[in-house]
C-alpha cells in the first residue's frame, strides 16, 4: 500500500508517517519512481506506535523498545520493562511537579480572592449614577 493508504488506514498524517521513518521507526520499500510501498503489516505497527505516543514516551523511547517488537527475546523484553519503568518515574516525577504548580496556583487564586473582597464597595454605601453623553457612570 502507499503512504497515503496507510495513512488513511491508521488515522496518521502522512507528514507523521514520513516522521516516523525518518526516526527509523518505519519502514517501507521504494518503486523505481520514488514511492513509498508499506506491507499490511506497517497498519499494527503504526497502531503500536501511537499507542506507545499516547504513553507520553518519546519517538526516541519508542525506537528502543521497538527491538522488543521486532526480535521478541527475554533479554530484548527485559530490556523494554526497564526503559518503561524508568520513563513511569520521569512522568511521575512530572506529575508531582505539575501538582505543585497547580498548589501554588491555588494559593495565588485565594490571595486575589481575599484581595478583591476588601476592594468591593459595601451594600449600604451610597452612589449615585451619573449620565455622561451615552455612557453610564457609578460615582461613588
Amino acid at each position: 500500500m502507499r503512504i497515503g493508504e496507510l495513512a488513511a488506514a491508521t488515522g496518521v498524517s502522512v507528514r507523521s508517517l514520513r516522521y516516523y521513518e525518518e526516526q527509523r521507526l518505519l519502514s517501507s520499500t521504494r518503486s523505481p519512481s520514488g514511492q513509498r510501498h508499506y506491507t499490511d503489516a506497517e497498519v499494527e505497527r503504526v497502531h503500536f506506535i501511537q499507542r506507545l505516543y499516547a504513553a507520553g514516551l518519546s519517538s526516541r523511547t519508542v525506537k528502543e523498545l521497538l527491538p522488543c517488537v521486532d526480535a521478541p527475546s527475554e533479554e530484548s523484553s527485559d530490556a523494554a520493562m526497564e526503559r518503561m519503568e524508568q520513563e513511569r518515574e520521569r512522568l511521575s516525577a512530572h506529575i508531582d511537579d505539575l501538582l505543585s504548580t497547580r498548589d501554588a496556583l491555588d494559593i495565588l487564586m485565594a490571595t486575589n480572592r481575599a484581595h478583591r473582597r476588601t476592594l468591593r464597595r459595601p451594600a449600604d454605601a451610597p452612589s449615585a449614577c451619573v449620565r455622561d453623553g451615552n455612557e453610564a457612570r457609578l460615582l461613588s
